[in-house]
């Protein structure tokens, strides 16, 4: 009995708590609206790695190197709307903090940093396509109504307050 525990123990010091609880990949879902819109992903090295139409529930892996969290760029692009970027970035997962708690010693510095399971991603991610008529129509000086929150900056300084005035005197 005293083997079977003396075992266990040296086997939980030499893994990761993170590599254990998280895993080295994690699925991560992408929405936008309008649905549908096609979905382009690359990683940190531009290496595109997954594709799909929104809805769609990716598995991105969670390491890019040693101490390194992978980073992702997700492309959204629908057929009359501007296309979108979402980046999608790593960060520290309380499970890494396990390690310290629980004396995992070469999980904190070798097993977790090696796998990246000491990094976490959001479980989702979600967008709104702006539409390229609005764009289209304010850039050619066509008389359209938006509300100011869906403008870019840019917009926004060619946009022209409408002044009603009473005609019925």
């Amino acid at each position: 009995m005293k083997k079977v525990f003396v075992a266990s123990a040296v086997a939980l010091s030499l893994s990761g708590c993170a590599s254990i609880f998280n895993g080295q990949t994690q699925s991560v879902t992408v929405r936008s609206v309008p649905e549908g819109a096609t979905v382009s992903v690359t990683n940190r090295a531009g290496e595109k790695i997954n594709t799909g139409i929104t809805p769609v529930t990716l598995t991105l892996k969670r390491g890019a190197g040693y101490f390194k969290s992978e980073e992702y760029t997700v492309a959204l692009m629908k057929d009359g709307f501007a296309t979108k970027e979402v980046t999608i970035t790593g960060t520290v997962s309380g499970w890494y903090i396990g390690n310290i708690l629980f004396g995992g010693l070469i999980g904190f510095l070798a097993v977790d940093p090696l796998t990246g399971g000491m990094y976490s991603f959001p479980e989702s991610v979600s967008s709104e396509l702006v539409s390229q008529s609005t764009k289209t129509s304010l850039t050619e000086g066509a008389l359209t109504i938006v509300s100011t929150e869906t403008l870019t900056p840019e917009q926004m300084e060619q946009a022209q307050p409408l002044v009603l005035t009473n005609q019925a005197q």
